[in-house]
Order: C-alpha cells, then sequence, then structure tokens
C-alpha cells in the first residue's frame, strides 16, 4: 500500500503593507494639492497682471493730494511716501532736518551769490515729499521776498493754475474741459505776477480733491493783494514769514497728478513753462539727436507746434516728466516764467539766449547784481534735464526714470519705484541691467568722476575769490566803472558756468566731458577776469574788450 505524498504548500507572497498604501495616498494628495495650488496661484498672478489696479475711488485732474491716488494705486504711493526717509551719497542728500549749510561746507558760494538770496540760505537737497515745506520755510523766502513762480516746481500746481484761468472768464472749476489748457496758461501766466505769499494763499485756496477733508480757506494775512517781490517791503505789510503762518490748510508738493492722467495714468507733461520752452527748442535748429519726436516733427510740415503730450515717445516722457521741474528757468516777477531754450540746451546756448533777452525797460537780461562788483550776473537754477543732454547716457536712449525710478517686481507685477533717489542706491537696478560689472566697479567708475568734478568745482570757487579780490583792490585803487566793466562781463560768463555745475545735482556724472569742459571755461574767464582786474590795480589800463569777453 502506498502512502500519497502531502501536497507542498505554495510559498506565501509578501503582502502590501497598510501603512504604506497610506503613505502613497497622503503624498499623492500634497502632490496634487501643491500642483492645484500652484496652478491657481499662477492664473491669480496672471489675472493680477491682466488688471494692475482696481479704482476703488475716483480721481480727476483737480486731485493734488496723492493719498486719494494712492487708494487706487497702492504700490506706486508706497514708494513715493518714502521719498521721506533720508537718504545720501557722497555729493548729495541729506540724513537730518535742517539740511546741513552749504554755504557753511563752501565758503566761497557766499561770496559768488553776493546781494541774492542764496548768500543767505543755500542747503543740501531732501527728498520730493520736502519740497514744498523745505521752499516754504528756507531763509531765502522767509526773510526776502520772492515771487509766485517759485511754486511751479515745488507745488501740485496745475489745479490752482487751472481755477485762476476759469476766473478770469467767470467760471469755476466744475465748467473746466478736461485737463483745459487755455484755462491753465492763463492762470500760469497770473500767478507768474503774484508775490510768493499771494500765490501760496490761492494755492490754499483750490480744493484738493479728498472728499471729507477740509483743507480750510487759506489766504494771506495781507489786506490787499501785493505785487510780486514787495512783501515785507510795503510799510506795515507783514513779513513773508508772518503772511505765510496765517496760512491755513495744507498744500501738497509735487505729486501723482503733475505727471499722469488720471483716466489712463500714462505720463503727461503739466507745465505750461516746459510746453512753451520745448516749442522753442523744437523750432530752433540746435540738433537733438537724444529727442527722436523733435527731430521727426521738425521734418515734417509743423503745421502746428511741436506738443509732447502727443508727438513724444513713452520712452521721452520717462525723462520730460521729469523735464519739467529739474531745468533751468527764470521764475520772475520781470517776466512770465520761462525755460530758455531758444537756441538750444548747452550752457554757451542758454547764455546767448539770456543775452539776446531784454527786460520791458530794454535792459539786459540778469539775475541780481553782485553785491561786490556791481556785475548783472546770471544764477542758474538745477540744469539737470539740460546736463544729461548732453552725456552719453542720454545718447544712448536711457531715461531719467530708468536710473532714478527702475523698475522693480512686486508679487506678480513689474512698477517704477516711485521711491525717487540716487542710482548709487539702488546700482542692481539702476545700472547692472545695462553694465556688466560688480556694484564696486560701478561706484568706483562713479565716484572717480565726481571727485574730479569737485575738485575742479573747488578750483573755479579759488579762481571766482581770487577775481572778486582783485576787483576790490583795483577799485580802491581808483578803476571806473567803464575800467571795470570788460572785467564785469568776464565775471558773468565765469560765474553763470561755475554755478551751472554747482546748481546741477549730479556732480558732473550725467554729462562728464561737457561738465569739466563748462568747468575749466569758468576758471579761465575768472583768472583772465583777475589778471585784467590786477593790471588796473597796479596803473595799467584794461583794454576796452577782450577776446573771451566777446566770444
Amino acid at each position: 500500500m502506498s502512502t500519497a505524498e502531502p501536497t507542498p504548500t505554495p510559498p506565501r507572497r509578501a503582502g502590501f503593507p497598510i501603512w504604506g498604501f497610506v503613505v502613497a495616498v497622503v503624498l499623492s494628495a500634497i502632490v496634487t494639492f501643491a500642483l492645484a495650488a500652484l496652478l491657481v496661484n499662477i492664473f491669480q498672478r496672471k489675472q493680477e497682471a491682466k488688471n494692475p489696479y482696481v479704482r476703488l475711488v475716483e480721481v480727476d485732474n483737480n486731485t493734488s493730494d496723492p493719498r486719494r491716488w494712492g487708494i487706487n494705486w497702492p504700490r506706486e504711493f508706497d514708494g513715493y511716501m518714502r521719498t521721506s526717509e533720508m537718504t545720501h551719497t557722497r555729493y548729495g542728500g541729506s540724513e537730518g532736518a535742517p539740511a546741513p549749510s552749504r554755504l557753511e561746507q563752501e565758503p566761497w558760494l557766499k561770496r559768488m551769490f553776493a546781494g541774492y538770496a542764496f548768500a543767505i540760505d543755500f542747503r543740501q537737497r531732501r527728498g520730493h515729499a520736502y519740497m514744498l515745506a523745505d521752499q516754504e520755510q528756507t531763509r531765502r523766502v522767509q526773510d526776502k521776498p520772492q515771487p509766485g513762480a517759485c511754486l511751479h516746481c515745488h507745488a501740485s500746481i496745475i489745479p490752482t493754475y487751472r481755477r485762476l484761468g476759469l476766473e478770469k472768464s467767470g467760471k469755476t472749476l466744475a465748467d473746466a474741459d478736461g485737463f483745459d489748457w487755455p484755462a491753465v496758461m492763463t492762470g500760469f501766466e497770473a500767478m507768474s505776477t503774484m508775490s510768493y505769499v499771494d500765490a501760496h494763499a490761492q494755492l490754499l485756496r483750490t480744493p484738493d480733491g479728498t472728499e471729507g477733508l477740509d483743507v480750510g480757506p487759506g489766504g494771506s494775512s495781507i489786506a490787499t493783494t501785493t505785487p510780486a517781490n514787495l512783501t515785507g517791503q510795503i510799510p506795515g505789510a507783514p513779513t513773508t514769514q508772518e503772511a505765510l503762518a496765517s496760512h491755513t490748510g495744507k498744500a501738497h508738493p509735487v505729486a501723482c497728478v503733475d505727471c499722469h492722467d488720471p483716466k489712463s495714468m500714462e505720463l503727461r507733461v503739466t507745465r505750461p513753462a516746459f510746453v512753451v520752452g520745448i516749442q522753442k527748442l523744437a523750432s530752433s535748429e540746435e540738433p537733438v539727436p537724444h529727442l527722436p519726436s523733435i527731430e521727426r516733427w521738425r521734418k515734417g510740415n509743423r503745421a502746428r507746434p511741436y506738443d509732447p503730450n502727443t508727438d513724444a515717445t513713452r520712452q521721452e516722457m520717462r525723462s520730460f516728466a521729469c523735464g519739467q521741474c529739474h531745468v533751468e528757468y527764470y521764475c520772475g516777477p520781470k517776466m512770465t516764467m520761462f525755460f530758455p531754450w531758444g537756441n538750444g540746451l548747452k550752457v554757451e546756448e542758454i547764455e546767448k539766449f539770456y543775452d539776446d533777452t531784454k527786460f520791458a525797460d530794454g535792459h539786459r537780461f540778469f539775475d541780481f547784481k553782485h553785491a561786490e562788483t556791481g556785475a548783472e550776473v546770471l544764477k542758474a537754477q538745477h540744469p539737470e534735464f539740460e546736463t544729461w543732454s548732453q552725456g552719453i547716457h542720454a545718447r544712448s536712449g536711457v531715461a531719467c526714470a530708468d536710473c532714478h525710478m527702475p523698475y522693480k517686481r512686486d508679487g506678480a507685477m513689474k512698477v517704477s519705484d516711485h521711491w525717487i533717489r540716487s542710482p548709487l542706491l539702488m546700482i542692481n537696478r539702476s545700472c547692472q541691467v545695462c553694465h556688466p560689472f560688480s556694484e564696486e566697479e560701478i561706484q568706483g567708475r562713479v565716484a572717480t568722476i565726481q571727485r574730479r568734478h569737485s575738485l575742479l568745482m573747488e578750483r573755479a570757487g579759488t579762481a571766482l575769490i581770487a577775481m572778486l579780490d582783485e576787483v576790490a583792490a583795483a577799485k580802491k585803487a581808483g578803476a571806473t566803472e567803464a575800467q571795470l566793466q570788460p572785467i564785469l562781463e568776464l565775471q558773468r560768463k565765469a560765474q553763470w558756468r561755475l554755478d551751472f555745475i554747482n546748481a546741477e545735482n549730479s556732480m558732473g556724472f550725467h554729462a562728464a566731458q561737457e561738465s569739466a569742459k563748462t568747468l575749466g571755461e569758468s576758471i579761465d574767464y575768472f583768472r583772465q577776469g583777475q589778471l585784467l582786474a590786477q593790471q588796473l590795480r597796479l596803473g595799467g589800463k584794461a583794454p576796452p574788450t577782450t577776446q573771451a569777453a566777446a566770444n
């Protein structure tokens, strides 16, 4: 009897652990959730980029308070508000209030401005947030009467121009036809004849477009309107300081409405003096290769004047918006404020424009009479636009905003940084976009340019003092006004060039070769004047004219 062998038991398979299954499910869920979140985030960012802002409140051409604009455009407003933060570089800016006095840092300035308000108070610049407050508080305004045109580049003033222009024809701001350039021009011309006190009062009388904010009626403590430059000189009239102190309400510095269309947010030019000035430049024969829209306009039929708001490119507008204020100009009170661009933008071309300009009485244009010599000299303002126009950056198509308001990433948005400041404080976004060098290399190059110009300016200041001392000695020795006249002409030419670079805020960087040439000419003219004065002092006779004074 045979015995059946037992059937072998098959080997048991290892089962998939239940915990492994759970882990796999959880990981899959996490990955799925992460991918879904990423896709949703990408979608939201794309939608956000398509809709850069939500118009929560209405703003119009009369809304001068930037806080209301900030409700719709908070990113830009945040940057604008940061201009109140103190920043500085080696040759500009301030970390204190009040800003340091340049008269103490560079004593020769006081003698250069002898007889002019800048000899009383001249300080380092501060951020855009302070442009109006610093003007209101400077001793140049507090102690000396000033024209109302000074507010053109320090206040959000276009609604006031518009209101004054409309009131001339019996209308109100509610009757404005959009921006209403005719009304703005009329108001601009009217304000150019006012004193600073009266113009400031008009600024405060204009509503700032903010609901629920009572800006007060404003007003001057002066009973009747005073002519420009007479406040504080009329018997019984208050000083500028007393009159400003009597004002109520608060005006705004240059803000959103001054550079942006409230409907489209496109950049625009709002300053009447710039519009008139750029039209004169376009009508001149001076080449402006850095402004291609003007070159195109010149090749057309010229049926209408050049209009920056319709003819300029967007890239040009990124400089024009800044050039409305960062320029050389005359701000009264003897003439309506103007930009001297009829011959071009170079220092000698502007000088010729001034030399050919006559006041109403037929006298040659001048800003002030020098207290030491009696020379009728010119005072430069802050010719950044003119100087930039001569530099390599302008010729390369680089706009002011590219360096001083570079783009930055904010979430899904690419916005222009409205914290306007020196490019040296943000080299990675301002300079390294085009220049593939380290920050140390770029800083070193800029420092070299600025240091050389600073030394040249010191030499020009030394030459100025030497010439003034020799003129004083020549006068003491009996030199007549007729004998001194050629020397005073040299002083006018020399001082104009020195002040042009001194008042410009890049210490030569905006156009290094042009700025160095200008300072070199200044030193030369000062030394020529010194030698002629020395000749008079020693008993010789100065020639009736010189080649330098004639050219």
